[in-house]
Protein backbone atom coordinates (compact mmCIF):
# COMPACT_ATOMS: atom_id res chain seq x y z
CA UNK A 1 0.00 0.00 0.00
CA UNK A 2 1.50 3.53 -0.66
CA UNK A 3 2.32 4.99 2.30
CA UNK A 4 0.98 8.70 0.88
CA UNK A 5 -2.32 7.11 1.90
CA UNK A 6 -1.31 6.81 5.41
CA UNK A 7 -0.64 10.02 6.04
CA UNK A 8 -2.42 12.08 8.20
CA UNK A 9 -2.83 15.64 8.47
CA UNK A 10 -4.68 18.03 11.56
CA UNK A 11 -6.28 21.42 10.96
CA UNK A 12 -8.92 23.48 12.15
CA UNK A 13 -11.93 23.69 10.14
CA UNK A 14 -15.53 24.15 10.01
CA UNK A 15 -17.19 21.03 9.92
CA UNK A 16 -20.47 20.76 8.41
CA UNK A 17 -22.48 17.94 8.26
CA UNK A 18 -26.43 17.06 6.73
CA UNK A 19 -28.41 14.06 6.43
CA UNK A 20 -32.37 13.14 5.45
CA UNK A 21 -34.71 12.92 7.79
CA UNK A 22 -36.73 10.21 7.98
CA UNK A 23 -34.74 8.91 4.87
CA UNK A 24 -35.82 4.89 5.53
CA UNK A 25 -38.81 5.63 6.04
CA UNK A 26 -39.45 7.70 2.67
CA UNK A 27 -36.96 5.18 0.56
CA UNK A 28 -39.43 2.74 1.62
CA UNK A 29 -42.84 4.70 0.60
CA UNK A 30 -41.43 5.92 -3.08
CA UNK A 31 -37.97 4.86 -3.58
CA UNK A 32 -37.63 6.16 -7.20
CA UNK A 33 -39.18 9.10 -6.39
CA UNK A 34 -37.25 9.88 -3.42
CA UNK A 35 -33.64 9.22 -5.17
CA UNK A 36 -34.88 11.64 -7.69
CA UNK A 37 -35.67 14.34 -4.97
CA UNK A 38 -32.61 13.46 -3.50
CA UNK A 39 -30.64 14.11 -6.36
CA UNK A 40 -32.01 17.25 -7.00
CA UNK A 41 -31.44 18.70 -3.73
CA UNK A 42 -27.79 17.29 -3.94
CA UNK A 43 -26.99 19.84 -6.90
CA UNK A 44 -28.72 22.47 -5.49
CA UNK A 45 -26.40 21.89 -1.88
CA UNK A 46 -23.24 20.87 -4.09
CA UNK A 47 -23.67 24.14 -5.96
CA UNK A 48 -23.59 26.41 -2.73
CA UNK A 49 -21.18 24.78 -0.49
CA UNK A 50 -18.89 25.57 -3.60
CA UNK A 51 -19.93 29.14 -4.04
CA UNK A 52 -19.02 29.38 -0.32
CA UNK A 53 -15.58 28.15 -0.11
CA UNK A 54 -16.62 24.72 1.05
CA UNK A 55 -15.25 21.58 0.01
CA UNK A 56 -16.95 18.00 0.01
CA UNK A 57 -14.96 15.16 2.12
CA UNK A 58 -17.59 12.83 2.24
CA UNK A 59 -20.86 11.29 1.00
CA UNK A 60 -22.98 8.45 2.20
CA UNK A 61 -26.23 7.71 0.44
CA UNK A 62 -28.19 10.94 2.10
CA UNK A 63 -25.60 12.40 4.06
CA UNK A 64 -23.00 14.99 3.30
CA UNK A 65 -19.75 15.97 5.34
CA UNK A 66 -17.93 19.16 3.94
CA UNK A 67 -15.31 21.40 5.52
CA UNK A 68 -15.15 25.16 5.10
CA UNK A 69 -12.11 27.42 5.90
CA UNK A 70 -15.13 29.70 7.41
CA UNK A 71 -17.03 28.68 10.00
CA UNK A 72 -19.16 32.11 9.04
CA UNK A 73 -19.46 30.51 5.57
CA UNK A 74 -20.43 27.24 6.46
CA UNK A 75 -23.41 28.78 8.27
CA UNK A 76 -24.55 31.34 5.79
CA UNK A 77 -24.24 28.13 3.34
CA UNK A 78 -26.05 26.35 5.40
CA UNK A 79 -28.82 28.75 5.96
CA UNK A 80 -28.95 29.49 2.17
CA UNK A 81 -29.41 25.41 1.63
CA UNK A 82 -32.00 25.14 4.11
CA UNK A 83 -34.29 27.78 2.53
CA UNK A 84 -33.38 26.53 -0.92
CA UNK A 85 -34.64 23.46 -0.37
CA UNK A 86 -37.66 24.55 1.17
CA UNK A 87 -38.48 26.59 -1.81
CA UNK A 88 -37.87 23.91 -3.82
CA UNK A 89 -40.12 21.68 -1.95
CA UNK A 90 -42.93 24.46 -2.38
CA UNK A 91 -42.81 24.92 -5.79
CA UNK A 92 -42.79 21.16 -6.37
CA UNK A 93 -45.78 20.14 -3.88
CA UNK A 94 -45.90 16.88 -5.69
CA UNK A 95 -42.38 15.04 -5.32
CA UNK A 96 -41.50 13.65 -2.14
CA UNK A 97 -40.43 16.47 0.17
CA UNK A 98 -37.04 15.94 1.69
CA UNK A 99 -35.97 17.95 4.81
CA UNK A 100 -32.31 17.44 5.72
CA UNK A 101 -30.74 18.37 9.00
CA UNK A 102 -27.75 20.48 9.09
CA UNK A 103 -24.69 20.22 12.35
CA UNK A 104 -22.02 22.74 11.71
CA UNK A 105 -18.86 22.95 14.16
CA UNK A 106 -15.08 24.61 14.36
CA UNK A 107 -12.57 22.48 15.51
CA UNK A 108 -9.93 20.39 15.57
CA UNK A 109 -10.03 17.66 12.44
CA UNK A 110 -7.61 14.98 10.90
CA UNK A 111 -7.84 14.88 7.34
CA UNK A 112 -6.50 11.57 5.69
CA UNK A 113 -7.01 10.88 1.32
CA UNK A 114 -9.25 13.97 1.81
CA UNK A 115 -11.58 12.61 4.02
CA UNK A 116 -12.29 13.98 7.27
CA UNK A 117 -11.95 12.45 10.41
CA UNK A 118 -12.14 12.85 14.80
CA UNK A 119 -14.08 14.26 17.37
CA UNK A 120 -14.61 17.52 15.35
CA UNK A 121 -16.66 15.56 12.85
CA UNK A 122 -17.75 13.75 15.07
CA UNK A 123 -19.47 16.90 17.08
CA UNK A 124 -20.57 17.99 13.95
CA UNK A 125 -22.94 14.56 12.88
CA UNK A 126 -23.85 14.81 16.64
CA UNK A 127 -25.35 18.14 16.25
CA UNK A 128 -26.95 17.49 12.92
CA UNK A 129 -28.83 15.00 14.54
CA UNK A 130 -30.23 17.23 17.28
CA UNK A 131 -31.42 19.94 14.69
CA UNK A 132 -34.90 20.16 13.63
CA UNK A 133 -36.11 19.34 9.70
CA UNK A 134 -34.90 21.62 7.60
CA UNK A 135 -32.83 23.22 10.50
CA UNK A 136 -29.07 23.73 11.78
CA UNK A 137 -27.54 22.87 14.39
CA UNK A 138 -24.53 24.72 16.08
CA UNK A 139 -21.94 24.15 18.56
CA UNK A 140 -21.19 26.94 20.98
CA UNK A 141 -17.43 26.91 19.49
CA UNK A 142 -19.19 27.92 15.77
CA UNK A 143 -21.95 29.97 17.68
CA UNK A 144 -19.69 32.49 19.18
CA UNK A 145 -17.85 33.20 15.84
CA UNK A 146 -21.18 33.77 13.86
CA UNK A 147 -23.44 35.46 16.33
CA UNK A 148 -22.93 39.18 15.66
CA UNK A 149 -21.44 38.61 11.84
CA UNK A 150 -24.96 36.97 10.73
CA UNK A 151 -28.64 38.16 11.26
CA UNK A 152 -30.14 34.37 11.89
CA UNK A 153 -32.52 33.90 15.39
CA UNK A 154 -31.19 31.53 16.79
CA UNK A 155 -32.58 29.30 19.73
CA UNK A 156 -30.06 28.27 22.86
CA UNK A 157 -30.66 24.51 23.50
CA UNK A 158 -28.67 24.48 26.84
CA UNK A 159 -25.90 21.76 27.01
CA UNK A 160 -26.76 18.47 25.34
CA UNK A 161 -24.89 15.18 26.24
CA UNK A 162 -24.31 13.58 22.76
CA UNK A 163 -22.90 10.15 21.91
CA UNK A 164 -18.95 9.71 22.05
CA UNK A 165 -18.31 12.82 23.45
CA UNK A 166 -17.17 13.02 27.14
CA UNK A 167 -18.09 16.75 27.70
CA UNK A 168 -21.54 18.37 27.24
CA UNK A 169 -21.82 20.18 24.27
CA UNK A 170 -23.83 23.08 24.40
CA UNK A 171 -26.18 24.17 21.15
CA UNK A 172 -27.97 26.52 19.35
CA UNK A 173 -30.47 26.06 17.18
CA UNK A 174 -31.92 27.49 14.06
CA UNK A 175 -34.89 26.71 11.62
CA UNK A 176 -35.62 28.13 8.00
CA UNK A 177 -39.10 30.06 8.00
CA UNK A 178 -40.89 29.77 4.30
CA UNK A 179 -39.52 32.30 2.19
CA UNK A 180 -39.08 34.70 4.34
CA UNK A 181 -37.50 36.31 8.11
CA UNK A 182 -34.44 34.64 8.26
CA UNK A 183 -32.05 37.28 7.26
CA UNK A 184 -30.62 35.58 4.39
CA UNK A 185 -31.92 36.86 0.99
CA UNK A 186 -34.12 34.20 -1.10
CA UNK A 187 -32.26 33.60 -5.10
CA UNK A 188 -34.99 34.66 -6.64
CA UNK A 189 -34.73 38.77 -7.65
CA UNK A 190 -37.20 40.45 -5.23
CA UNK A 191 -39.02 43.49 -6.93
CA UNK A 192 -37.49 47.04 -6.78
CA UNK A 193 -39.55 49.32 -4.62
CA UNK A 194 -41.74 52.43 -6.14
CA UNK A 195 -39.07 55.11 -4.63
CA UNK A 196 -35.15 54.77 -4.77
CA UNK A 197 -33.87 51.91 -2.85
CA UNK A 198 -30.56 51.40 -1.18
CA UNK A 199 -28.76 48.78 0.48
CA UNK A 200 -25.44 50.10 2.37
CA UNK A 201 -23.17 47.02 3.10
CA UNK A 202 -21.09 46.22 6.42
CA UNK A 203 -17.58 48.16 5.88
CA UNK A 204 -14.76 46.02 5.68
CA UNK A 205 -12.28 46.28 7.74
CA UNK A 206 -8.57 46.25 6.20
CA UNK A 207 -6.61 47.15 9.78
CA UNK A 208 -5.73 43.87 10.98
CA UNK A 209 -6.72 44.89 13.61
CA UNK A 210 -10.03 42.71 14.87
CA UNK A 211 -10.80 45.53 17.34
CA UNK A 212 -11.69 47.95 14.68
CA UNK A 213 -14.62 45.54 13.63
CA UNK A 214 -16.55 47.31 16.16
CA UNK A 215 -16.08 50.54 14.53
CA UNK A 216 -16.53 49.11 11.37
CA UNK A 217 -19.73 48.31 12.35
CA UNK A 218 -21.03 51.13 14.54
CA UNK A 219 -19.97 53.05 10.89
CA UNK A 220 -21.97 50.78 9.10
CA UNK A 221 -25.22 51.50 11.36
CA UNK A 222 -24.94 55.12 11.71
CA UNK A 223 -24.87 55.04 7.69
CA UNK A 224 -27.87 52.94 7.57
CA UNK A 225 -29.80 55.31 10.75
CA UNK A 226 -28.50 58.79 8.60
CA UNK A 227 -29.73 57.09 5.41
CA UNK A 228 -33.28 56.12 6.52
CA UNK A 229 -33.78 59.78 7.84
CA UNK A 230 -34.52 60.38 4.04
CA UNK A 231 -38.38 59.51 3.72
CA UNK A 232 -37.89 59.63 0.02
CA UNK A 233 -35.51 56.33 0.27
CA UNK A 234 -36.32 53.22 0.67
CA UNK A 235 -33.10 51.69 3.09
CA UNK A 236 -32.84 47.93 3.92
CA UNK A 237 -32.55 47.20 7.43
CA UNK A 238 -28.94 46.21 8.82
CA UNK A 239 -30.51 42.67 9.93
CA UNK A 240 -30.67 41.52 5.83
CA UNK A 241 -27.72 43.41 5.01
CA UNK A 242 -25.51 41.73 7.48
CA UNK A 243 -26.34 38.28 5.60
CA UNK A 244 -24.24 39.81 2.85
CA UNK A 245 -20.69 40.34 5.24
CA UNK A 246 -17.61 38.37 3.79
CA UNK A 247 -19.73 37.31 0.68
CA UNK A 248 -18.46 36.41 -2.94
CA UNK A 249 -21.21 37.85 -5.11
CA UNK A 250 -21.02 40.89 -6.69
CA UNK A 251 -23.48 43.85 -6.51
CA UNK A 252 -25.19 43.36 -8.85
CA UNK A 253 -26.29 39.68 -6.99
CA UNK A 254 -26.42 41.47 -3.84
CA UNK A 255 -28.96 43.97 -5.57
CA UNK A 256 -31.38 41.28 -6.79
CA UNK A 257 -31.19 39.69 -3.73
CA UNK A 258 -32.51 42.57 -1.85
CA UNK A 259 -34.56 44.15 -4.58
CA UNK A 260 -32.56 47.20 -4.55
CA UNK A 261 -31.51 50.22 -7.09
CA UNK A 262 -28.40 51.16 -5.27
CA UNK A 263 -25.57 49.81 -3.24
CA UNK A 264 -23.50 51.64 -1.18
CA UNK A 265 -19.87 49.65 -0.14
CA UNK A 266 -16.67 50.64 2.18
CA UNK A 267 -13.97 50.29 3.46
CA UNK A 268 -12.37 51.37 7.20
CA UNK A 269 -8.55 51.21 7.76
CA UNK A 270 -6.44 52.03 10.69
CA UNK A 271 -2.79 53.14 10.31
CA UNK A 272 -1.87 54.66 13.41
CA UNK A 273 -3.24 57.41 15.18
CA UNK A 274 -5.39 58.04 12.11
CA UNK A 275 -8.48 56.10 10.30
CA UNK A 276 -8.99 56.19 6.62
CA UNK A 277 -12.93 55.16 5.51
CA UNK A 278 -13.83 54.92 1.82
CA UNK A 279 -17.20 55.01 0.44
CA UNK A 280 -18.42 53.84 -2.57
CA UNK A 281 -22.03 53.96 -4.38
CA UNK A 282 -22.81 51.28 -7.40
CA UNK A 283 -25.55 51.06 -9.60
CA UNK A 284 -26.46 47.54 -9.02
CA UNK A 285 -27.97 47.11 -12.30
CA UNK A 286 -25.44 48.10 -14.13
CA UNK A 287 -22.20 48.01 -12.01
CA UNK A 288 -21.36 51.52 -12.48
CA UNK A 289 -19.99 53.46 -10.16
CA UNK A 290 -21.67 56.95 -9.25
CA UNK A 291 -19.96 57.92 -6.48
CA UNK A 292 -16.91 57.33 -4.49
CA UNK A 293 -15.41 59.48 -1.42
CA UNK A 294 -12.32 59.05 1.15
CA UNK A 295 -12.46 60.30 4.69
CA UNK A 296 -9.25 60.51 6.84
CA UNK A 297 -9.35 61.12 10.51
CA UNK A 298 -7.57 61.67 13.75
CA UNK A 299 -8.69 58.48 15.93
CA UNK A 300 -9.81 60.86 18.72
CA UNK A 301 -13.40 60.20 20.14
CA UNK A 302 -14.35 57.65 18.09
CA UNK A 303 -18.10 58.07 18.40
CA UNK A 304 -17.59 61.36 17.19
CA UNK A 305 -15.92 60.37 14.65
CA UNK A 306 -18.93 57.70 13.73
CA UNK A 307 -21.17 60.59 13.59
CA UNK A 308 -19.58 62.90 11.24
CA UNK A 309 -18.63 60.76 8.68
CA UNK A 310 -22.02 59.57 8.57
CA UNK A 311 -23.17 62.93 8.40
CA UNK A 312 -20.56 63.72 5.57
CA UNK A 313 -21.79 60.74 3.29
CA UNK A 314 -25.47 60.50 3.67
CA UNK A 315 -25.04 64.56 2.62
CA UNK A 316 -22.72 63.62 -0.42
CA UNK A 317 -24.66 60.55 -1.31
CA UNK A 318 -28.48 62.73 -1.58
CA UNK A 319 -27.76 65.19 -3.88
CA UNK A 320 -26.06 62.35 -5.75
CA UNK A 321 -28.88 59.67 -5.73
CA UNK A 322 -31.02 62.48 -6.60
CA UNK A 323 -29.28 63.19 -10.20
CA UNK A 324 -28.74 59.60 -10.95
CA UNK A 325 -32.53 59.58 -10.47
CA UNK A 326 -33.26 62.45 -12.89
CA UNK A 327 -31.15 60.80 -14.98
CA UNK A 328 -32.89 57.83 -15.13
CA UNK A 329 -36.37 59.13 -15.31
CA UNK A 330 -35.04 61.61 -18.21
CA UNK A 331 -34.40 58.06 -20.48
CA UNK A 332 -37.88 57.06 -19.80
CA UNK A 333 -40.55 57.73 -22.28
CA UNK A 334 -42.62 60.63 -21.93
CA UNK A 335 -46.27 59.24 -21.72
CA UNK A 336 -44.75 56.73 -19.44
CA UNK A 337 -44.16 59.40 -16.40
CA UNK A 338 -45.69 59.11 -13.36
CA UNK A 339 -45.83 62.22 -10.56
CA UNK A 340 -42.53 60.78 -8.88
CA UNK A 341 -40.59 61.09 -12.86
CA UNK A 342 -42.03 64.45 -13.42
CA UNK A 343 -40.96 65.81 -10.02
CA UNK A 344 -37.74 64.33 -10.49
CA UNK A 345 -37.70 66.49 -13.68
CA UNK A 346 -38.89 69.72 -12.40
CA UNK A 347 -36.00 68.87 -9.47
CA UNK A 348 -33.68 69.25 -12.82
CA UNK A 349 -34.99 72.08 -13.95
CA UNK A 350 -35.09 73.70 -10.49
CA UNK A 351 -31.39 73.68 -9.76
CA UNK A 352 -30.63 75.25 -13.22
CA UNK A 353 -29.96 79.07 -13.04
CA UNK A 354 -31.82 80.18 -15.97
CA UNK A 355 -35.61 82.11 -15.15
CA UNK A 356 -36.99 80.09 -17.82
CA UNK A 357 -36.03 76.54 -15.71
CA UNK A 358 -37.80 77.57 -13.31
CA UNK A 359 -40.98 78.05 -14.73
CA UNK A 360 -40.27 74.53 -16.41
CA UNK A 361 -40.15 73.23 -13.13
CA UNK A 362 -43.36 74.63 -12.25
CA UNK A 363 -45.02 73.30 -15.68
CA UNK A 364 -43.84 69.57 -14.35
CA UNK A 365 -45.04 69.65 -10.66
CA UNK A 366 -48.69 71.52 -11.71
CA UNK A 367 -48.47 68.37 -13.60
CA UNK A 368 -47.35 65.85 -11.22
CA UNK A 369 -49.95 67.57 -8.62
CA UNK A 370 -52.56 66.93 -11.19
CA UNK A 371 -51.74 63.04 -10.52
CA UNK A 372 -51.24 63.08 -7.24
CA UNK A 373 -52.79 66.46 -4.92
CA UNK A 374 -50.84 65.60 -1.74
CA UNK A 375 -47.18 65.14 -2.89
CA UNK A 376 -45.70 67.23 -0.59
CA UNK A 377 -42.31 67.25 -2.31
CA UNK A 378 -44.02 68.34 -5.06
CA UNK A 379 -45.92 71.16 -2.95
CA UNK A 380 -42.28 71.72 -1.33
CA UNK A 381 -40.63 72.15 -4.97
CA UNK A 382 -43.62 74.62 -6.12
CA UNK A 383 -42.85 76.85 -3.04
CA UNK A 384 -39.25 77.10 -3.40
CA UNK A 385 -39.96 78.04 -7.32
CA UNK A 386 -42.56 80.65 -6.43
CA UNK A 387 -39.67 82.01 -3.61
CA UNK A 388 -37.31 82.18 -6.46
CA UNK A 389 -39.09 84.04 -8.92
CA UNK A 390 -40.61 86.45 -6.07
CA UNK A 391 -37.00 87.57 -4.76
CA UNK A 392 -34.54 86.83 -7.24
CA UNK A 393 -36.43 87.97 -10.51
CA UNK A 394 -39.11 89.98 -9.62
CA UNK A 395 -39.95 92.70 -6.63
CA UNK A 396 -42.14 90.21 -4.52
CA UNK A 397 -45.51 90.42 -6.87
CA UNK A 398 -48.58 89.04 -5.31
CA UNK A 399 -49.84 86.50 -7.28
CA UNK A 400 -46.54 84.83 -6.67
CA UNK A 401 -46.34 85.55 -3.10
CA UNK A 402 -50.23 84.10 -3.35
CA UNK A 403 -48.72 80.64 -4.90
CA UNK A 404 -45.69 80.51 -2.50
CA UNK A 405 -47.94 80.60 0.29
CA UNK A 406 -50.57 78.37 -1.09
CA UNK A 407 -47.86 75.39 -1.63
CA UNK A 408 -46.55 76.09 1.97
CA UNK A 409 -48.99 75.74 3.84
CA UNK A 410 -49.85 72.13 1.54
CA UNK A 411 -46.61 71.45 3.17
CA UNK A 412 -47.79 71.35 6.87
CA UNK A 413 -50.80 70.54 6.25
CA UNK A 414 -49.63 67.25 4.36
CA UNK A 415 -47.34 66.46 7.91
CA UNK A 416 -44.53 65.96 5.99
CA UNK A 417 -41.15 64.15 7.18
CA UNK A 418 -39.00 65.15 4.52
CA UNK A 419 -36.37 67.36 5.50
CA UNK A 420 -36.10 69.60 1.94
CA UNK A 421 -39.46 69.78 1.46
CA UNK A 422 -39.99 71.34 5.33
CA UNK A 423 -36.71 73.67 4.32
CA UNK A 424 -38.25 74.57 1.05
CA UNK A 425 -42.01 75.40 2.62
CA UNK A 426 -40.39 77.35 5.73
CA UNK A 427 -38.09 80.00 3.81
CA UNK A 428 -41.23 80.25 1.70
CA UNK A 429 -43.54 81.04 4.64
CA UNK A 430 -40.91 83.53 6.38
CA UNK A 431 -40.77 85.49 3.31
CA UNK A 432 -44.50 85.61 3.03
CA UNK A 433 -45.53 86.32 6.75
CA UNK A 434 -42.01 87.26 8.19
CA UNK A 435 -43.73 84.85 10.56
CA UNK A 436 -39.70 83.90 11.75
CA UNK A 437 -40.34 82.25 14.32
CA UNK A 438 -42.75 79.61 13.00
CA UNK A 439 -40.38 79.36 10.15
CA UNK A 440 -37.19 78.53 12.16
CA UNK A 441 -39.57 76.37 14.29
CA UNK A 442 -39.87 74.04 10.53
CA UNK A 443 -36.00 74.43 10.03
CA UNK A 444 -35.34 72.76 13.67
CA UNK A 445 -37.84 69.81 12.51
CA UNK A 446 -36.11 69.59 9.30
CA UNK A 447 -32.94 69.15 10.79
CA UNK A 448 -33.58 66.77 13.79
CA UNK A 449 -35.29 64.82 11.44
CA UNK A 450 -32.23 64.32 9.04
CA UNK A 451 -29.06 66.24 10.18
CA UNK A 452 -27.48 65.86 6.88
CA UNK A 453 -29.93 67.77 5.25
CA UNK A 454 -27.83 70.55 3.78
CA UNK A 455 -30.54 72.29 2.52
CA UNK A 456 -32.13 72.44 6.16
CA UNK A 457 -28.95 74.19 7.63
CA UNK A 458 -28.86 76.62 4.53
CA UNK A 459 -32.37 77.63 4.25
CA UNK A 460 -31.87 78.35 7.94
CA UNK A 461 -29.00 80.50 7.79
CA UNK A 462 -30.93 82.95 5.49
CA UNK A 463 -34.12 82.47 7.54
CA UNK A 464 -31.80 83.63 11.25
CA UNK A 465 -30.20 86.43 8.87
CA UNK A 466 -33.82 87.40 8.09
CA UNK A 467 -34.60 87.38 12.00
CA UNK A 468 -31.14 89.18 13.53
CA UNK A 469 -29.94 85.69 14.46
CA UNK A 470 -26.62 86.46 12.93
CA UNK A 471 -24.17 83.90 15.31
CA UNK A 472 -26.97 81.38 14.35
CA UNK A 473 -27.14 82.08 10.43
CA UNK A 474 -23.25 82.16 10.28
CA UNK A 475 -23.07 78.41 12.63
CA UNK A 476 -25.85 76.70 9.60
CA UNK A 477 -24.11 78.36 6.71
CA UNK A 478 -20.71 77.00 8.07
CA UNK A 479 -22.71 73.31 8.38
CA UNK A 480 -24.21 73.57 5.63
CA UNK A 481 -21.20 74.38 3.41
CA UNK A 482 -19.62 71.38 5.30
CA UNK A 483 -22.02 69.35 4.20
CA UNK A 484 -22.50 69.85 0.46
CA UNK A 485 -20.01 72.25 -0.51
CA UNK A 486 -20.63 71.68 -4.23
CA UNK A 487 -24.92 71.26 -3.92
CA UNK A 488 -25.63 73.55 -6.41
CA UNK A 489 -28.10 75.67 -3.76
CA UNK A 490 -25.25 76.28 -1.81
CA UNK A 491 -25.72 79.99 -3.02
CA UNK A 492 -28.23 79.89 0.28
CA UNK A 493 -25.94 79.24 2.80
CA UNK A 494 -23.50 81.54 1.62
CA UNK A 495 -25.51 84.25 0.98
CA UNK A 496 -26.74 83.58 4.36
CA UNK A 497 -23.54 84.25 5.82
CA UNK A 498 -22.72 87.23 3.72
CA UNK A 499 -25.64 88.97 5.06
CA UNK A 500 -25.44 87.99 8.78
CA UNK A 501 -22.18 89.53 8.17
CA UNK A 502 -23.38 92.76 6.20
CA UNK A 503 -25.44 93.09 9.31
CA UNK A 504 -23.05 93.14 12.09
CA UNK A 505 -21.28 95.75 10.61
CA UNK A 506 -18.92 93.40 9.13
CA UNK A 507 -18.66 94.65 5.28
CA UNK A 508 -15.14 93.08 4.34
CA UNK A 509 -16.72 90.04 5.53
CA UNK A 510 -20.00 89.94 3.55
CA UNK A 511 -17.71 91.33 0.24
CA UNK A 512 -16.08 88.46 0.68
CA UNK A 513 -18.61 85.61 1.17
CA UNK A 514 -20.91 87.71 -2.18
CA UNK A 515 -18.17 86.52 -3.98
CA UNK A 516 -18.07 82.78 -3.78
CA UNK A 517 -21.58 83.26 -4.07
CA UNK A 518 -21.51 84.93 -7.42
CA UNK A 519 -18.82 82.42 -8.70
CA UNK A 520 -21.49 79.06 -8.01
CA UNK A 521 -24.94 81.41 -8.99
CA UNK A 522 -23.53 84.05 -11.07
CA UNK A 523 -27.06 85.45 -11.35
CA UNK A 524 -27.92 85.35 -7.39
CA UNK A 525 -29.74 88.44 -7.13
CA UNK A 526 -29.45 89.20 -3.20
CA UNK A 527 -25.90 88.14 -3.39
CA UNK A 528 -25.44 91.34 -6.00
CA UNK A 529 -27.15 93.67 -3.59
CA UNK A 530 -25.69 92.47 -0.11
CA UNK A 531 -22.27 93.05 -2.14
CA UNK A 532 -23.44 96.39 -3.33
CA UNK A 533 -24.73 97.65 -0.13
CA UNK A 534 -21.58 96.22 1.68
CA UNK A 535 -19.39 98.36 -0.60
CA UNK A 536 -21.02 101.34 -0.37
CA UNK A 537 -20.64 100.85 3.56
CA UNK A 538 -17.29 100.66 2.65
CA UNK A 539 -16.83 103.90 0.58
CA UNK A 540 -16.02 101.80 -2.35
CA UNK A 541 -18.49 103.63 -4.29
CA UNK A 542 -17.27 102.90 -7.90
CA UNK A 543 -16.48 99.35 -7.59
CA UNK A 544 -20.22 99.49 -6.02
CA UNK A 545 -21.28 100.98 -8.86
CA UNK A 546 -19.79 98.95 -11.61
CA UNK A 547 -21.27 95.91 -10.01
CA UNK A 548 -24.78 97.51 -9.94
CA UNK A 549 -24.27 97.65 -13.86
CA UNK A 550 -23.23 94.35 -14.11
CA UNK A 551 -26.41 93.29 -12.02
CA UNK A 552 -28.76 95.68 -14.31
CA UNK A 553 -26.98 93.81 -17.72
CA UNK A 554 -28.00 89.99 -16.19
CA UNK A 555 -31.82 92.18 -14.58
CA UNK A 556 -32.51 94.87 -16.83
CA UNK A 557 -36.12 94.52 -15.33
CA UNK A 558 -34.94 95.07 -11.52
CA UNK A 559 -36.51 97.58 -9.49
CA UNK A 560 -35.48 97.98 -5.62
CA UNK A 561 -37.82 96.60 -3.22
CA UNK A 562 -38.42 98.70 0.01
CA UNK A 563 -40.02 95.92 2.02
CA UNK A 564 -37.23 92.62 1.13
CA UNK A 565 -35.89 91.36 3.84
CA UNK A 566 -32.42 92.95 5.41
CA UNK A 567 -32.22 94.49 1.93
CA UNK A 568 -35.04 97.06 2.56
CA UNK A 569 -32.68 98.70 5.14
CA UNK A 570 -29.80 99.45 2.74
CA UNK A 571 -31.91 100.79 -0.31
CA UNK A 572 -30.24 104.20 -0.27
CA UNK A 573 -27.12 102.77 -0.58
CA UNK A 574 -28.85 100.57 -3.17
CA UNK A 575 -29.68 103.78 -4.98
CA UNK A 576 -26.82 105.69 -4.62
CA UNK A 577 -25.14 102.51 -6.58
CA UNK A 578 -27.13 103.37 -9.59
CA UNK A 579 -29.97 100.81 -8.92
CA UNK A 580 -33.47 101.96 -10.05
CA UNK A 581 -36.64 102.39 -7.90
Amino acid sequence: MDRQEHKVERRLAAIFAADVAGYSRLMSQDEAGTLRTLSACREIMDRLIAEYGGRIANTAGDSVLAEFPSVVDAVRCAAEVQHALLQVSQKFPEQPTLQFRIGVHVGDVMVRGGDLLGDGVNIAARLEGIADPGGICLSEAAYGYVRKAIALAFTDLGPQTVKNIEEPVRAYAWKAAPLAGSGVAPSKPLPLPDKPSIAVLPLTNLSGDPEQDYFADGVTEDLITALSRLRWLFVIARNSTCAFRDRSLDVTQIGHRLGVRYILEGSVRKAGARIRITGQLIEAATGAHIWAERYDRALTDIFDMQDEIAQSVVAAIEPTLRKAEIERVQRKRPDNLNAYDLYLQALAHMYEQRPESRAAALDLIERALQVDPKYAQAHGVAAWCYFAKSLWEGSLPEPFKDAMLRHARAVQELQTDDATTLAHAAIALALVTRDYEAALDMIDRAIMLNPSSAHAHGHGSVINTWAGNYDRSIALSERALRLSPFDPLSVMPLAGRAGAHMMKGEYEEAVGWTRRALQVYPNHTPSFLIRIASLMRLSRATEAQATAQQFMAIAPSYRIIPNAPVLGLFCEELRAAGLPN
